[in-house]
């Protein structure tokens, strides 16, 4: 038999056609993927707000036990400024970090699921699933803060309502749990294992916190711990978060410019050892 002729579409209907969509690839896909992770975040305090519940407890208790008894006590001098609120932005900051201290665990999971292998095949650069992740992070850690600033307020924390002032204070926070989630995502680049992430994570949140200005004013620690808390960038996020906060002097070019650099050292970072999730 013989082949039937093919048909021969008129030139009019080739031109009438649509011009074929271009396929979105690279970096061309971060912001649809930074906002996508963002909302499968919110996706999952929406339907289990359990574990929004149970962070905030921790929190309420520094500010309601420790905060108001160092306040009666006076054993922390911090100027004119009550120790309470001195204290209230030092645990928005600590809250935002315990969140995303922690976030690596979730990409192993996603490792184990089979996820992980399946995204990184995708055209989308490891460096803007790194920073979709991060971001996220940045989310809950935000929904945290809002949390402890109600708290705060609930117990006569002077803060400030001004409504450029609170997005700097998302800003602070948002960048800041960036770079901690960055660097939970490399350390579970390096030690993958749930359990080793874990015990390391639990090692180093409570130095990180303590040798920060969280508690007490830098000029109180001894000169070694100075140093440290200089290299801490929880420092950099807390100072910012007081001077937008409560007024307090503080160093907000320095603090942001930190913080800036600080969320992109760790994107690169995780994003390089991200590869050895999936091997």
């Amino acid at each position: 038999m013989c082949a039937a002729p093919a048909v021969r579409r008129p030139a009019s209907a080739e031109k009438d056609l649509p011009p074929p969509a271009r396929v979105r690839t690279g970096w061309a896909v971060l912001p649809s993927r930074v906002a996508a992770m963002c909302a499968v975040e919110l996706q999952k305090l929406r339907h289990d707000r359990t574990e929004l519940y149970t962070r905030a407890i921790q929190p309420a208790l520094w500010l309601l036990i420790f905060g108001e008894t160092f306040t009666r006590i006076h054993a922390i001098p911090t100027g004119n400024v009550p120790y309470l609120d001195f204290l209230a932005p030092g645990i928005i900051a600590q809250s935002a970090m315990f969140i995303a201290i922690f976030y690596g665990i979730q990409i192993i999971w996603e490792r184990d699921a089979g996820v992980l292998s399946k995204l990184l095949v995708t055209p989308t650069p490891r460096a803007a699933l790194v920073t979709g992740k991060a971001f996220a992070a940045g989310v809950k850690a935000l929904i945290q803060a809002v949390v402890v600033i109600l708290i705060a307020a609930a117990l006569g924390v002077a803060l400030t309502w001004n409504p450029l002032r609170l997005a700097g204070v998302a800003v602070v926070v948002v960048l800041g749990s960036a770079f901690f989630a960055c660097l939970s995502i490399s350390i579970a680049g390096v030690v993958l294992t749930r359990d080793r992430l874990m015990g390391i994570g639990q090692a180093i949140t409570m130095p990180l916190f303590f040798a920060s200005n969280a508690l007490y004013p830098v000029a109180l620690m001894p000169g070694w711990l100075q140093v440290v808390s200089r290299a801490n960038p929880l420092s950099y996020e807390v100072d910012a978060l007081r001077g937008l906060l409560i007024g307090t002097p503080s160093h907000l070019l320095l603090d942001f410019g930190v913080l800036c650099f600080a969320a992109l050292a760790g994107i690169v970072c995780a994003s390089a050892l991200m590869g050895r999730l999936a091997r």
